[in-house]
């Protein structure tokens, strides 16, 4: 048996969604895109015109590995301003996306065979982060009817000597729902007490796009945390690629180590567009969030009275992840069908966790125009092919 440590790495079946939509495009179909989690919108033009700045200033050398202090310190105002949780500079580190954060992370905090709690449904590529550097995730399945939200004795049961972390994400990928202040506040508490006291690592990518009440950090409730963020999401710069992560200080040595010798630094431009975003997007992210609100109550309804399960509305992010089992228990073998005959993208629920088999996540990433037109084509779909 090989022993090569991408063996087993599963496809992003998303991917392979998109692929395939691209290539029904290219022989003269029209695709309704709800299969992606990237944002429709361009980049606001005031971090486009930082950048451009940055770079007939001459900012295009590599820059401090933890990267520029006047973005690390931007970070830390907004956490401030934000959350009323008070960063220092020099517990961030800058990378390029929150993917190479999560790398980062994993390989500093895991020894071979040592554990990360995850939720079932999860973010796809977690568990081949966490199996690439040698850990184990174990996975808690969360309820469609709880929102999808761990439940605190449901974690505790899970905790083992080999646990050395719990990675939460709220807004959730691929559920758009949120982990309410008193569990997560329940979770942190719990992991301090816990013996071996496992980190809570963060996923906050989606924060900036929640709908009703607000987002919470989980350093409002621990400082024993890891936090993962980054621009692409709420700001619209997907392929700017910058992102963070907020450490503890006795981490930063080794995450800067490592950093510096599987990345250096980040893209210098990308950083100085990153104190834009912080200092000067703000108008433009609720512009964004308000249509992503029109999106996200239209396409609640139209899954509902098309049959598709909603038990819990989701009130961040963009996505919407829809019971479908009634449509067919194969997941991916649902949504390559659906985009055969319907042309429609979706994302199959398999991708995310054996407890989301049977759903297909929905992105509202697109205008309500595609939405609606992805609609009626679900609708004749069913009508035609549902059982």
């Amino acid at each position: 048996m090989s022993r090569h440590r991408c063996t087993g790495m599963k496809p992003f079946y998303v991917m392979e969604v998109l692929e395939k939509c691209q290539s029904i495009a290219c022989q003269g179909h029209d695709v309704i895109h709800m299969q992606i989690g990237e944002p429709d919108f361009d980049t606001p033009e005031c971090i486009k015109q930082a950048a451009c700045k940055a770079l007939m200033d001459g900012h295009t050398h590599y820059t401090h590995s933890q990267g520029i202090i006047e973005l690390r310190e931007a970070i830390c105002r907004h956490y401030q301003e934000t959350y009323g949780v008070e960063v220092h500079p020099d517990q961030i580190i800058v990378t390029a996306g929150t993917s190479p954060a999560m790398f980062l992370v994993f390989s500093a905090l895991l020894a071979m065979g040592e554990e990360i709690i995850v939720s079932d449904p999860h973010y796809a590529c977690y568990l081949n982060f966490i199996r690439f550097v040698g850990g184990v995730p174990v996975c808690v399945p969360t309820l469609e009817e709880d929102g999808f939200q761990f439940r605190p004795e449901d974690v505790r049961s899970r905790i083992t000597p080999k646990t050395r972390g719990l990675l939460i994400n709220s807004p959730s990928n691929p559920t758009g729902t949120l982990l309410c202040a008193e569990r997560m506040q329940n979770l942190a508490r719990m992991c301090a007490e816990s013996e071996g006291h496992p980190w809570i690592l963060s996923d906050e990518i989606y924060h900036g796009l929640v709908y009703e009440g607000r987002e919470r950090s989980v350093l409002e409730f621990t400082d024993r945390a890891f936090v993962f963020n980054g621009f692409s999401k709420a700001y619209a710069m997907t392929g700017w690629r910058l992102g963070y992560v907020i450490a503890p200080r006795e981490f930063i040595p080794t995450l800067r180590i490592l950093h510096q010798n599987f990345f250096i630094s980040a893209n210098a431009m990308a950083q100085w567009a990153g104190i834009a975003a912080l200092e000067s997007a703000g108008p433009d992210v609720a512009r964004m969030r308000a249509v992503y609100d029109q999106r996200r109550k239209f396409l609640v309804r139209r899954l509902r009275e098309l049959g598709l399960g909603v038990a819990v509305e989701p009130t961040g992010a963009f996505y919407i992840l829809a019971n479908a089992r009634h449509l067919g228990a194969d997941s991916l073998k649902l949504a390559f069908d659906i985009l055969d005959k319907a042309k429609i993208g979706v994302a199959p629920g398999i991708d995310f966790g054996a407890n989301a088999e049977g759903f297909l996540r929905f992105s509202y990433a697109n205008s309500l125009e595609n939405l609606e037109e992805g609609m009626r084509r679900l609708e004749g779909y069913i009508e035609q092919y549902g059982v």
